[in-house]
């Protein structure tokens, strides 16, 4: 009796790639043999590439300090998967640490800090060494790292560090937060080698012409933009006519039009020949050397400073004299400045105008933000630790890879804004003995006690969501008698989500993410209060998130990964009016947004532009790149293996029913439908192993030969246009036909996916040979593989405007009946209750052969077109549309996030919140007010986008019309969804004027209010007194109590 494959992870050392080894590259020693788990960084990997996974997977990192910044820098570094990390403290755990260190308990103090949180740290990636120590930092006990990373280090320690770590050429980072202020100081040495400055891709276009000379004129294909500069070196490939083009060396380029799609190139090229036809160009990334200065020396000698906020271009200046002055106030008093105490900060702003004074780089000094960083500087946030964790981390990363460009050398920091605009006392922040004492000593009582009362909804688990609950834990979000955090994810963990997802374990996949999540973020802090749900949030689940739900909420948090699922979430803030926090990263790519009710536009008043889509001719039949082939494969998986036997299964389940309806609908899409079923059912039917290895070679040859060849039949390579230009001009590439070789590996594995797959579809067991490569190739040998035969009048779709609608034919009811007699026949002879089992694709199952049929399927074809194959790695990132993401920027974005809802708890006003861009491979970081809300204004009347029309009572549809006539506006249309409940220009309509709304809208409008529902929403269309149309907000009956 024949059974379903054995999932196919049986068969997992067939679908193994080769070993991931470090390789030394000059940043530090390798492991021979060191793996990489792709599962686990895949999300990674399309962010570092493999060659920095490596340099990164040799490197050991040391860090100084367990507060809270360090912790959360390991807590990245670990997720990265370096080779070992040290946590290094000589200090014992004090109550005030727990405010941001999230690793430590209660239970805790008293105990070393770097031993304290060693295990927790460990259980991160156990593929990391990491170790806790409180040696002596001697040279020798330095020179094992490739990073060394210090927080909560004295000045005079901090340049002697360095001065070791310069020498010896290990990368060294000076990290600190207090309070709101932070700052971070890079010396990676002499000649440091940045190997990829930005991680972009390198920009590419395909040449239209070339018109030799000097200069040389060098003009693209205008179909995709061109994202060439001026002085860039550039490298040119398949060129026709030109060979001496085609060497690789990389070439200067000037005069770049985007516009023109043209540019010109820094060469004589008039004895090279003649442009015939093709080639590519692609930008040349150079490897930037950089030399750093000691700390010693830049201290007196800074540099430029990085800026973060446009609206204080000085403060990094101020901030360069203000830090140095705290840390000789420590010198001085062996403490930092009290808190909020007016003596202190007294004393230094004196210290800070005797540094500044005997400066060569004096600048003026702004002593409130002085007094602000003395009056603050005791205290410690977990939003700035998360962030500058993730900024640190991602420093570590350049340091130990050479990938991205370091922070070149000094960043200031400050979120003043954040703090109350009420001058507070010493009493004000005087601690009350819980682990929230010091944030409380930066923020005041009266603030951490309304954290502690506030609803807040934090939609998503993921690697956002998990930041997220771990920053409110901290901060005390909800834990207040009246406060509550309510979490969703409709989503279950993965393996892949461990990289970045850190409160998720190996023991946890499976489970739903927000339950995860909250369990997690309780053992962090007991006291916090939330509940985990598991719907996702949509017009579906309003009987969960109903009128009330959003009405008690103080906040929402976005943590979402998709675009319609913020938007929708946005909607409801607006039509409730609650304020949100958004943001969402990209690779080392982060954005915040700030929506508050009535201040600021929405997240939906500005969208990027959608994605640009290739033709579908273009993809069925001339790719020029391996996204084309990628998208290509990724439909032919879905279609033979999901579609078609999903349809199939429909026939099976209901023949009568389904054939009925076919007869009636009785066009050229029904057939192309039932000739899926046809196809999966009779023609393409398997019944053994073997008929499943014919099937793939089968597909092979159809796709790679008989495609092909039939394609450059009717287009032969010196076709022209009706114009007289060849049709073969770029951007289409003339293919060759592939003959199927059981001796080529790449053939063998296409057919050894494809009828594994084609096992499960049919139920078929998978034998144990078929994990034996050279049995499948001996068998896949015997295939007999038909001669292509041309054929005449064959229709190619060659328009980039035509779609891939089936085309009708005059014949089609009686191919139908036919296909119909046949598959009745092919029915009967099933046995009772058969049904296939269609292969849902998976990407992140490394042994479930998904993946290697696609990248076969897309590599095969790019080798039709000569295009660039890639490995199963890149066809992953690719087909599964896989959004880079590496923890560094979710630990910023959330830390960035968090800042702004201690203004959001305070009702700040516009002026003090801040939207982020930043970007961690540049560094860069932009940060701007909020854009406010488009407004409108009849007579004394004003709203916004904000503003909703609440009419109470269950009223008459005549009532209605009154309250805008009241207000000079002329009501003339009500509609509810896409019913029209009243215009009066229909005369019947006349009837409706005494009947109440409430009754149209379910009579009418056919729309049931639930119980749980105390309004409805009505679109009023209306003018004003000069007959002109009127936009006014959505207005709601509220007719119910």
């Amino acid at each position: 009796m024949s059974k379903r494959s054995p999932s196919a992870a049986d068969l997992s050392s067939v679908a193994k790639r080769p070993k991931m080894s470090s390789a030394a590259n000059g940043f530090g020693n390798t492991s021979a043999g060191q793996d990489i788990d792709e599962d686990l960084h895949s999300r990674q990997l399309a962010v570092y590439g493999r060659d920095s996974m490596r340099r990164l997977a040799a490197s050991q990192v040391l860090i100084l300090g367990a507060t809270g910044l360090a912790v959360e820098v390991a807590k990245n570094v670990i997720l990265a998967g370096v080779k070992a990390v040290t946590v290094h403290d000589t200090e014992d755990v004090r109550l005030q640490d727990l405010s941001a260190q999230f690793y430590l308990s209660e239970a805790s103090v008293g105990t070393n800090r770097a031993t304290a949180c060693r295990d927790k740290l460990q259980e991160l990636n156990t593929a990391v060494a990491v170790s806790a120590s409180s040696a002596e930092l001697t040279e020798q006990f330095i020179s094992q790292y490739q990073v060394v990373v210090c927080t909560n280090t004295m000045m005079k320690e901090s340049i002697l560090l360095n001065k070791i770590c310069h020498k010896l050429s290990i990368g060294f980072i000076k990290a600190d937060i207090y309070g709101v202020f932070a700052n971070v100081f890079c010396d990676f040495g002499k000649g440091f080698k940045v190997l990829d400055v930005d991680g972009e891709e390198a920009a590419t276009a395909i040449i239209a012409s070339i018109l030799p000379g000097n200069p040389t004129l060098v003009t693209c294909v205008d179909d995709e933009r061109m994202d060439f500069q001026d002085g860039q070196l550039v490298t040119f490939s398949e060129v026709d006519g030109l060979p001496g083009l085609n060497d690789k060396k990389p070439r200067r380029i000037q005069n770049v039009k985007v516009q023109a799609h043209s540019f010109e190139l820094c060469e004589d090229t008039s004895t090279y020949g003649q442009y015939q036809r093709g080639g590519i160009v692609t930008v040349h990334k150079e490897t930037k050397t950089l030399d750093f200065k000691p700390l010693a020396q830049a201290l007196d000698d800074p540099g430029e400073f990085l800026l973060s906020d446009f609206a204080k271009m000085e403060r990094p200046g101020i901030l360069h004299i203000g830090f140095q002055a705290l840390n000789l106030f420590q010198e001085e008093n062996g403490r930092l400045p009290q808190a909020y105490d007016m003596a202190d900060a007294t004393s230094l702003v004196q210290l800070a105008n005797k540094i500044n004074d005997s400066s060569t780089n004096k600048v003026d000094l702004d002593e409130d933000v002085l007094r602000k960083l003395s009056f603050t500087a005791a205290g410690e946030l977990s939003p700035m630790a998360a962030m500058f964790g993730g900024i640190v981390g991602q420093e570590v990363m350049k340091a130990a890879s050479g990938k991205f460009h370091p922070l070149y050398q000094f960043f200031y920091f400050d979120s003043i804004e954040s703090l109350p605009d009420e001058a507070l006392s010493p009493e004000d922040v005087a601690p009350r003995g819980d682990r929230y004492d010091a944030q409380r000593a930066v923020i005041g009582s009266k603030l951490q006690d309304k954290l502690q009362d506030m609803q807040v909804f934090l939609v998503g688990a993921g690697a956002l969501g998990c930041e997220f609950i771990k920053n409110f834990a901290m901060m005390g979000l909800g834990v207040g008698p009246q406060g509550q955090v309510t979490i969703t994810d409709d989503d279950v963990i993965e393996k892949s989500n461990l990289s970045r997802q850190f409160l998720f374990r190996d023991w946890d996949i499976g489970s739903a993410k927000s339950t995860a999540a909250a369990k997690a973020a309780q053992a962090i802090s007991p006291a916090l209060k939330v509940t985990a749900l598991q719907n996702r949030v949509s017009p579906a689940t309003e009987d969960v998130f109903h009128d009330k739900f959003w009405e008690s909420l103080d906040l929402v948090v976005n943590a979402l990964d998709n675009v319609n699922a913020r938007l929708y979430v946005d909607s409801r803030c607006v039509y409730f009016g609650k304020p949100l926090l958004e943001s969402g990263t990209l690779g080392p790519k982060c954005n915040t947004q700030v929506v508050i009710p009535n201040m600021t536009e929405n997240y939906g008043a500005s969208r990027d532009p959608p994605e640009k889509q290739a033709p579908m001719c273009t993809v069925h039949s001339f790719p020029h790149n391996i996204d084309h082939c990628l998208t290509f494969a990724r439909s032919e998986f879905e279609g033979h293996l999901e579609k078609a036997p999903a349809e199939a299964n429909a026939f099976l389940l209901q023949p009568a029913s389904y054939l009925q309806a076919v007869r009636q609908s009785s066009d050229a899409a029904a057939r192309e439908q039932l000739e899926k079923v046809f196809e999966v059912l009779v023609t393409d039917c398997c019944k053994t192993f073997q008929d499943c290895i014919q099937w793939a070679c089968m597909k092979f040859q159809f796709q790679f030969h008989e495609r092909i060849a039939q394609l450059i039949y009717t287009f032969p390579e010196d076709a022209t246009t009706s114009t007289g230009s060849l049709f073969w001009s770029a951007p289409k590439r003339f293919p060759q036909p592939l003959t199927f070789d059981p001796a080529d590996s790449s053939h063998v594995a296409f057919a050894q996916a494809g009828a594994i797959l084609k096992a499960q579809v049919h139920n078929i067991e998978v034998p144990s040979w078929a994990a034996d490569f050279s049995k499948v190739s001996e068998a896949a040998g015997t295939v007999k593989l038909p001669t292509f035969k041309p054929r005449q009048g064959v229709h190619i779709e060659t328009d980039p405007k035509g779609t891939a609608k089936p085309i009708a034919h005059g014949d089609d009811t009686a191919v139908i009946e036919d296909l119909i007699s046949q598959l009745e026949d092919a029915q009967r002879k099933l046995p009772g209750g058969f049904k296939l089992t269609p292969v849902v694709f998976e990407k992140d199952v490394d042994t479930n052969f998904h993946m290697d049929f696609i990248a076969g399927l897309a590599n095969m074809r790019a080798r039709n077109y000569k295009i660039p194959e890639v490995d199963k790695l890149k066809a992953k990132l690719i087909a599964g549309k896989i959004i880079p993401a590496i923890a560094t920027a979710t630990a910023m974005a959330t830390g960035l996030v968090c800042l702004e809802l201690y203004k959001v708890a305070q009702t700040k006003q516009v002026e003090a919140y801040r939207n982020t861009f930043a970007n961690l491979a540049l560094p860069l970081f932009a940060m701007a007010e909020p854009i406010p809300p488009k407004a409108f204004q009849f007579h004394d009347m004003k709203w916004s986008l904000w503003d909703r029309w609440i009419l109470e009572g269950d009223l008459t549809v005549q009532q209605v019309l009154d309250w805008f006539k009241a207000r000079s506006l002329e009501a003339y249309s009500i509609s509810c969804g896409q019913s029209l409940l009243y215009n009066n220009i229909f005369p019947k309509h006349k009837d409706r004027l005494n009947k109440r709304m409430s009754e149209l809208v379910q009579t009418v409008a056919k729309t049931e209010i639930p119980s749980y529902r105390r309004h409805f929403d009505v679109v009023i269309a209306c003018e004003d007194e000069d007959g002109e149309d009127m936009d006014v907000p959505l207005v709601s009956i509220r007719f119910r109590e």
